[in-house]
């Protein structure tokens, strides 16, 4: 982008946009009003994603690893995520902004948006507007809930969601000014906010004030797109599409789909074939439309947040969570005859900068991989294909796990935290599915015996497996580990020594109980 371009996009301003957002949304759509009154939180990948006030009250917070949230407050009650319980909860609210206008964009669950310009005529200004929306949606959907629905608005959706975090409506064209405080992390990127903040600028005023072309140059478009946010803009201005463009994608069904479950896979296949529509254009849309049509003839579609940062698997996990939701919310009832067709639209076009090929420009090997993987997994089922991911743990069969292709991989934080207890390299080259019982003896023929304090009763001298005794040559350990001490079901206190025996063999062994066991076998 030269310089012209960038001074150029900068004048492109942004709508006025109005954003109704729920506070701890995930705790509203999956706890009752007497649990979430109590110290609660939802977890989502081994971290805090929500929690109730009287957590937050004894220090709990978003982000928070499991083990510092239990240590802060023990009595802490947790509750897996439920993305289609959100959705589904989320529809009534839904259902009451669009007596507003059609549009209305779900950016998530628990966080819609809306144009004001033609509802604001109509009401008579964006205050009554605001007035009117609140007493809408006051009590819809989010009974038990601690704080109600907040309303705000302002240039562009960035903005607005932070202003209905105020509860407030920022005057047309002092946006910039609203925003200059926040610090930088408010742009969610964490290696450009945490590059901004070594370079001396902490906050969005600061970073709005530096020269465009300097930014685009530093930071290249994912920084400009950030940049413009900064300023109150949208991170991208608006695209022309050529005439008679249409990048719409639907599959039609014949005879009526009865069923959602094989919509999903259909809508894994549109996604793609969205993307590599919108790729062969230049183009990326703000928003995509979900949209289905029934054998009665009725049609549902909703607006989903798109801003080209969704995948192909993530956009058909949002289709999933919309079409369970019409169907929880009783939209879709058997005597409609069945879904007749699928679509995916894009909305709001605008241009793509593109991303990084291989050195001679042709498409990544990851690419084919991932194509073919999602028509394997479309036979197999979604759970039938899965990658090995590291995640956090201290046994060798916990620091892996299987996850469905196309999911996102556990959060680095956990695979990078200090984890007491846990093996050092070499690692196993086998892992037992189901540790298998041995007995470890002493010189005397007596069993050996760890306490409490990690004390071994005797040097381990012979291990009698399956019918069969070895005499032990090395060995090397206890490496203790206490887990869940907090919680009185699942806690656990293990400790694991690494044997050599007289055949040549190298064995992991666990003891728990007073009981040993095989774990893993070394090469």
């Amino acid at each position: 982008m030269t310089a012209v371009e960038i001074d150029t996009a900068s004048r492109v301003g942004a709508l006025r946009v109005l954003v109704v957002w729920y506070p701890d949304w995930p705790i509203v759509a999956t706890c009752t009003a007497e649990q979430a009154a109590g110290p609660v939180a939802v977890v989502e990948g081994g971290r805090v994603l929500a929690c109730s006030n009287a957590a937050r009250q004894a220090g709990v917070r978003r982000g928070q690893r499991l083990r510092l949230a239990h240590r802060l407050c023990p009595e802490l009650w947790l509750r897996e995520r439920d993305p289609e319980a959100e959705t589904r909860r989320f529809e009534p609210v839904l259902a009451a902004v669009e007596a507003f206008t059609p549009r209305v964009e779900v950016v998530r669950p628990g966080l819609c948006a809306i144009q004001v310009k033609g509802p604001a005529r109509y009401f008579g200004g964006e205050e009554a507007l605001v007035a009117a929306m609140r007493q809408a949606v006051a009590g819809v959907g989010d009974e038990g809930a601690a704080d109600g629905p907040r309303v705000g608005v302002a240039e562009g959706l960035f903005a607005a969601v932070l202003a209905a975090r105020a509860a407030e409506v920022v005057p047309a064209g002092r946006t910039a000014a609203f925003l200059a405080p926040y610090p930088v992390a408010v742009l969610d990127d964490e290696p450009l906010t945490g590059l901004l903040v070594r370079l001396g600028v902490p906050t969005l005023g600061d970073f709005a004030r530096l020269p465009a072309a300097t930014v685009a140059d530093r930071f290249g478009p994912a920084g400009l797109a950030a940049y413009r946010l900064a300023q109150g803009l949208e991170a991208r201005p608006p695209a022309t599409a050529p005439p008679g463009l249409d990048l719409t994608v639907e599959q039609l069904f014949e005879p009526p789909e009865l069923l959602a479950e094989p919509l999903v896979f259909v809508a894994r296949t549109l996604a793609e074939r969205l993307h590599t529509a919108l790729g062969g254009a230049g183009l990326a849309c703000r928003r995509v439309g979900v949209e289905v049509t029934c054998a009665d003839g009725r049609t549902a579609r909703r607006l989903w947040q798109h801003e080209g940062r969704l995948p192909a698997p993530a956009l058909a996990e949002r289709v999933r969570w919309q079409l369970q939701a019409w169907q929880g919310t009783g939209f879709f009832a058997p005597e409609s005859g069945g879904f007749t067709a699928l679509r995916l639209v894009p909305d709001e076009l605008v241009a793509d900068h593109g991303r990084q090929l291989a050195l001679w420009g042709q498409a990544l090997a990851e690419d084919r991989v991932e194509r073919a993987a999602a028509r394997v997994q479309a036979l197999l089922g979604y759970d039938g294909l899965s990658r090995i991911e590291p995640v956090g743990g201290r046994g060798p069969g916990e620091v892996l796990v299987r996850v469905p292709w196309g999911d996102h991989p556990p959060p680095a934080a956990d695979r990078d935290a200090p984890w007491p207890g846990q093996l050092g390299h070499p690692a196993p080259s086998v892992v037992l599915p189901v540790p298998a019982p041995v007995a470890v003896l002493d010189a005397e023929g007596t069993p050996v015996r760890v306490t409490g304090r990690a004390e071994v009763s005797a040097p381990p001298a012979r291990l009698t497996l399956a019918g069969r005794s070895f005499a032990v040559t090395a060995w090397a350990g206890p490496w203790p580990a206490v887990e869940r001490w907090w919680d009185p079901g699942a806690a656990r206190r293990r400790a694991r020594f690494q044997v050599a025996l007289a055949d040549g063999r190298a064995l992991l062994l666990v003891v728990e109980d007073g009981g040993w066991a095989v774990e893993a076998a070394y090469a």
